[in-house]
């Protein structure tokens, strides 16, 4: 089992893999962001063709298209032929399409488990996988899955159908956590304690466990990155770009990434999205 990748999501994955039993490569542009996992007991590899060498199934964690074909492209030729490569980073619909054809390019057997999580459950393999691809593949991967993962939802058939639904919960999470940052200004502005507000939406129809656990940090002005503002900010561009293409109103997701970008020039871009409230 190889990762490609160990940053935030990448080292989580790769350290809840070890944790179940896998026998785990790991590779990371920046070595610091690796080494650390050898103390775990993965093997570190120096490059991305090193790193795929014996491996069954190849991970991709990686921060953008970009990332995406140049380790591909480095390491396609050196992994075995049967080998499955799982691309489990947010590039959008365009940077899909790319990969996918790429990967028809060296001959890879492509699927998709998009990470719908944050830091802590990647560590704890607490993510929910959003998979696509030939159903006969996805079944090989599932022990792996099921090590990173608390469910796996099959988006479809087609690489680029977990890349979809991943877009369509992204631009949720972008909003509710939004959302909760101006609730809670509002209340304060208005001369009130802002955790009423938290109290106040407790147990009701429209309560959510995320806002709660945004509105803490935001209360505290503690953001400590589970998911770092600035990668947010890339995914709303791609969801916005998404949207756009077929047919779907922005006016939202213009304002969202608005209000995130306010929050990243003011210093928060390396923070949790939990920064954005700072917005309001």
């Amino acid at each position: 089992m190889t990762v490609l990748g160990t940053g935030t999501m990448g080292a989580g994955v790769a350290a809840s893999l070890l944790r179940e039993g896998h026998e785990v490569t790991v590779w990371n542009r920046s070595v610091d962001k690796a080494t650390p996992l050898h103390e775990h007991g993965a093997t570190v590899a120096e490059d991305p063709g090193a790193a795929v060498a014996e491996a069954e199934v190849v991970l991709l964690t990686l921060f953008d298209t970009d990332a995406v074909v140049d380790v591909l492209e480095a390491a396609a030729g050196e992994a075995p032929t049967d080998a499955v490569w799982v691309q489990a980073s947010t590039i959008g619909v365009a940077g899909t399409e790319t990969v996918v054809q790429l990967a028809g390019k060296y001959g890879i057997t492509l699927v998709e488990a998009m990470m719908l999580g944050t830091k802590a459950p990647a560590e704890q393999g607490k993510l929910t996988m959003l998979a696509a691809g030939p159903a006969d593949v996805l079944d090989r991967i599932d022990p792996v899955l099921d090590a990173i993962g608390a469910k796996t939802v099959r988006a479809g058939d087609q690489v680029g159908d977990g890349t979809a639904l991943k877009l369509a919960a992204n631009a949720w999470v972008a909003s509710i956590t939004a959302a909760t940052g101006q609730s809670l200004a509002i209340a304060r502005s208005l001369g009130l304690d802002p955790d009423l507000f938290l109290q106040a939406i407790a147990g009701s129809a429209g309560d959510s466990a995320y806002a709660h656990v945004k509105g803490r940090a935001m209360i505290a002005e503690e953001f400590p990155a589970q998911f770092a503002l600035d990668g947010l900010r890339k995914d709303i561009g791609l969801i916005t770009d998404a949207a756009r293409t077929s047919g779907v109103s922005t006016v939202l997701l213009d304002a969202l990434g608005r209000v995130y970008a306010d929050a990243s020039a003011a210093g928060h871009g390396s923070d949790d999205i939990a920064a954005v409230g700072t917005a309001f």
